[in-house]
């Protein structure tokens, strides 16, 4: 134990690094979610998009949302570093050291879960002058919950990143084809409830749907919620899932 512990601080080095050097990319990427939030956050402020809100209520509704679609959008990307170290051969030269292959996996997660809290941070803190109430309690809760599926969604990238090698169309065919949909069908941008009854009952079987409502929750300090545990629980299953999967693929596809 203490050695792989030394071998995910070594890789978790080696994969923050570059971050630390250049932090400007941190907030490069996320442009889109900042988007999201100064524009069409602003335009549903008012438009009844949680229907007991006042102008407040409303960022709660929608910047938890927006911190689930940089989540989507951060770690099932994350395969991509990788993808190319395994086509340029630097993934083949770290394999010949001591360094466990299971490391390679937890390591580089880690490494995507503190750049998701920091630029998760960010956004909160842009939110705020935006007209966001802010209950800290809930809001590190939040990001605690996101912290939990961002690890999932990061290995399952890596698992992709292996399997799509040498090419990498099927990463991007699949990372592409999976995030504006989710997107839409968990209720990120948009009440399902506003649609019909199919689109509830496809949002349903999708576990993301249970961490945006759980973040809501979470984030206005409704720790007993119901929505709570079904997050959770849908949180820890993807990040379980996740690095199952990805540490049997660092040690049987490379």
């Amino acid at each position: 134990m203490p050695e792989l512990i030394r071998d995910i601080v070594t890789v978790f080095s080696r994969e923050i690094t570059p971050e630390l050097r250049s932090p400007a990319g941190i907030v490069l990427a996320m442009g889109q979610p900042l988007l999201f939030l100064v524009l069409f956050g602003s335009m549903l402020v008012g438009t009844g998009a949680n229907p007991d809100a006042g102008t407040g209520d409303v960022w709660q509704w929608f910047v938890p949302g927006i911190l689930v679609m940089m989540c989507l959008m951060g770690p099932l990307s994350a395969g991509h570093s990788m993808l190319s170290e395994l086509n340029g051969g630097q993934m083949e030269r770290f394999l010949v050291t001591p360094v466990s292959r299971t490391s390679l996996i937890l390591g580089r997660t880690a490494k995507d879960a503190v750049t998701l809290s920091a630029q998760a941070i960010l956004i909160t803190v842009i939110a705020i002058p935006l007209g966001m109430s802010l209950h800290l309690p809930g809001a590190l809760a939040t990001m605690v919950l996101l912290i939990v599926m961002a690890i999932g969604l990061s290995a399952l990238s890596y698992v992709l990143a292996i399997a799509s090698r040498p090419s990498g169309n099927l990463f991007w065919a699949v990372t592409q084809m999976l995030i504006f949909p989710i997107t839409l069908l968990s209720g990120i941008l948009l009440p399902v409830d506003a649609g019909p009854g199919w689109l509830g009952a496809v949002a349903a079987i999708s576990p993301i749907t249970y961490v945006v409502d759980a973040a809501r929750a979470l984030f206005t300090g409704d720790f007993l919620d119901i929505s709570v545990l079904h997050g959770l629980i849908a949180a820890t299953s993807i990040a379980t899932i996740g690095l199952i999967l990805s540490t049997r693929a660092m040690k049987r596809g490379i």
